[in-house]
C-alpha cells in the first residue's frame, strides 16, 4: 500500500529540516500542543528522526491560561508516549509579564522554556508546527497594522536553534495527514473565540478572501513573505555594512543623508538598539521621528525611545543619550 501523499508530504518536509543540521547525531525536540499541526509534525519527526537513529523529545507547555489545562498538558503528554517519542516534557509557565498582553506574554514564555529544554538535552533544533496558512495570517495582519516589509515577511522558517518545516504545507493537509494515521486533535477553544483578532483572522476573514477573490490567497501571501525576506535580508546586510563603515553612534548627519531611505532607517534602528534601544518596542514612528532628526531637522529637542532612551541631534551629530530615572 502507498504512503498517503499528506503524511509523505509532511515526513518529506522534517526530513529536509533534518538532513539540513550540523550535528546530525543530537536529539530533535518538536514542540507539541495537542493540534494537528503539532502532532503531525511529531508523528513525522518520530519516523524520520528513528530512521536515522535521532532521539525525538516531545514537549508541551502549560500556560495554565484555560479551565483544565493541566489534564490537557497530560493527555498530550501520554499521546506523545503513544506515538513513540523518546521522551516526553511538560512544563507549566507563568505568563504574567508587566507591559505586555497574554498572548505575547505566552509566546515569550513558551519560546523560554522549548531552549531550555534543547538545551538540557543538547538539542541542535526545535521544530515548530507552523504551516501556510499561519504564515499567511501572519503576513496579512502585518499588512493591516501597516508594519513594513519586516512585518510582511512573516514567520521565518529557522532561527536561533528553531524551525519551521510545514511552512509550504496547509493546516488541512496537516489534518487529512492526522485522519490517514488515526491521530485525534485537540481544537484550541481560542482558535476559535472571536475576542482574539487572529481567531477572526482565521474564522472571518481568509475564509471570505478565500470566497470573494478566489481559491489560493493563503498561498500567494505566504509567497509573499518569502519574497519580502530575501529583499529584507539584502537590505538589512548593507544596512549593518554602512553601520559599520560610519564607525557606530554618533551618527554624522552629513553621512546619513548620502545614504538612500531605506538603509538609512535601518542604520538608524541599528544605532538605536545598539545604544540601548528595546528592539522588540522600536516601532516604525520612532524610526521615522529619529530619520526627521536628519531629514527634517526643525529644532526638535530630542526623540524619546523605548530603553529608556533619547536621540537626539547636536549640531552634525546624531547622538544617543540615557534617560535619567529617579
Amino acid at each position: 500500500m502507498s504512503l498517503d501523499p499528506d503524511v509523505a508530504a509532511t515526513r518529506l518536509a522534517v526530513r529536509r529540516v533534518l538532513m539540513a543540521r550540523e550535528h546530525t547525531d543530537r536529539p530533535v525536540v518538536v514542540a507539541c500542543s495537542g493540534g494537528a499541526d503539532s502532532l503531525a509534525l511529531l508523528s513525522a519527526a518520530i519516523v524520520e528522526g528513528h530512521r536515522v537513529g535521532l532521539r525525538v523529545i516531545g514537549v508541551t507547555v502549560d500556560h495554565g491560561l484555560q479551565a483544565g489545562s493541566a489534564d490537557h498538558a497530560a493527555a498530550v503528554c501520554e499521546q506523545m508516549r503513544d506515538l513513540g517519542v523518546d521522551e516526553s516534557v511538560s512544563v507549566t509557565v507563568d505568563v504574567t509579564a508587566p507591559g505586555i498582553g497574554p498572548e505575547a506574554a505566552a509566546r515569550r514564555a513558551r519560546y523560554e522554556v522549548l531552549e531550555q529544554v534543547a538545551a538540557t538535552y543538547w538539542a541542535e533544533v526545535v521544530l515548530l508546527g507552523h504551516t501556510l496558512d499561519d504564515q499567511a495570517e501572519t503576513v496579512l495582519l502585518g499588512l493591516t497594522r501597516g508594519s513594513g516589509a519586516r512585518s510582511l515577511q512573516g514567520m521565518r522558517r529557522h532561527f536561533d536553534g528553531f524551525a519551521r518545516p510545514f511552512l509550504d504545507l496547509t493546516r488541512a493537509q496537516t489534518e487529512r495527514a492526522c485522519r490517514a494515521e488515526s491521530i485525534t486533535w485537540w481544537i484550541d477553544p481560542h482558535n476559535v473565540d472571536p475576542a482574539f483578532t487572529r481567531s477572526r483572522l482565521r474564522t472571518e476573514v481568509m475564509p471570505t478572501l478565500e470566497a470573494e477573490l478566489g481559491p489560493g490567497v493563503a498561498r500567494a501571501l505566504a509567497r509573499t513573505a518569502d519574497q519580502l525576506r530575501l529583499d529584507v535580508a539584502a537590505l538589512d546586510e548593507a544596512a549593518a555594512a554602512a553601520f559599520a563603515d560610519l564607525g557606530g553612534a554618533p551618527l554624522p548627519v552629513d553621512r546619513l543623508l548620502d545614504q538612500p531611505p531605506a538603509i538609512r532607517r535601518r542604520v538608524l534602528r541599528l544605532a538605536a538598539v545598539a545604544a540601548g534601544a528595546i528592539d522588540a518596542e522600536l516601532f516604525y514612528d520612532h524610526v521615522v521621528a529619529l530619520d526627521e532628526l536628519i531629514t527634517a531637522w526643525r529644532g526638535q529637542k530630542w526623540i524619546d525611545l523605548p530603553g529608556p532612551l533619547r536621540g537626539v541631534r547636536r549640531g552634525n551629530e546624531l547622538r544617543f543619550e540615557s534617560v535619567p530615572t529617579d
